[in-house]
């Protein structure tokens, strides 16, 4: 399985990320060994999404990272 997951940043960002082990993915940006978010700590996982094909789930990564992606998110998940 894949997982495309959303965190929230301490400071309100929220980080679209995509992995095949979702909860050590996520420990990993709790403990501050993710680049992008240690700076921005604590992260919340505020969603999760589970694909069975990882291409689907890099696409669907890429998708919530633009900027219908991002309305996306705004409308349905915040």
């Amino acid at each position: 399985m894949h997982y495309v997951y959303i965190l929230k940043c301490k400071n309100g960002d929220l980080y679209v990320g995509c992995t095949a082990d979702i909860k050590d993915r996520v420990e990993r940006h709790k403990r501050g060994h993710v680049p992008a978010t240690v700076s921005n700590l604590p992260v919340r996982l505020i969603n999760v999404f589970i694909f069975s094909n990882k291409y689907k789930a890099f696409k669907f990564e890429r998708y919530l990272k633009s900027g219908s992606g991002r309305a996306f998110i705004n409308k349905h998940l915040e």
